[in-house]
């Protein structure tokens, strides 16, 4: 059984439906639970076609990020569910790998919502196809 889980979180639907997968998964494996949230890289000072990324809307984007992870905590904790938590920064696949190794985690969750058509699926990148790839340990995706 997996000793230690990472679940990738973040609010989406199909992230509310695995994480509370993940929290049964966990309970039932009495497996310890360490939920992330990852904030997309700092482009503080980047320029680009007359946007202008500021420190306070880093400040703004850290803490709604900060909120989506807490509110992934609570639901767990009313759940009954017992888990850690951390806001990463950077690459959402590199965050999650490292994440891993650092935690020593046996099995990352992550939800995935189905693409409806194949513009939309060759348009739009995937964590969970990307982690595929890169996990340094077994992967869960939850689909919705």
């Amino acid at each position: 059984m997996y000793q230690k889980i990472l679940m990738a979180y973040n609010g989406s639907a199909a992230g509310q439906k695995a994480l509370l997968e993940t929290g049964e998964l966990a309970a039932w494996g009495h497996s310890a639970l360490h939920l992330v949230a990852v904030m997309p890289l700092n482009l503080n000072a980047v320029v680009a076609e007359g946007i202008v990324y500021s420190v306070q809307e880093e400040a703004m984007q850290r803490q709604a990020y900060q909120r989506i992870l807490d509110e992934g905590l609570k639901v767990l904790a009313d759940h009954g569910y017992q888990a850690t938590g951390e806001l990463l920064s950077g690459d959402a696949i590199t965050e999650i790998c490292n994440c891993a190794r650092r935690t020593q985690a046996d099995l990352i969750v992550v939800g995935h919502k189905r693409k409806n058509g194949w513009v939309e699926r060759w348009w739009s990148g995937s964590i969970s196809k990307s982690l595929i790839e890169e996990a340094p340990c077994s992967l869960l995706i939850s689909i919705v």
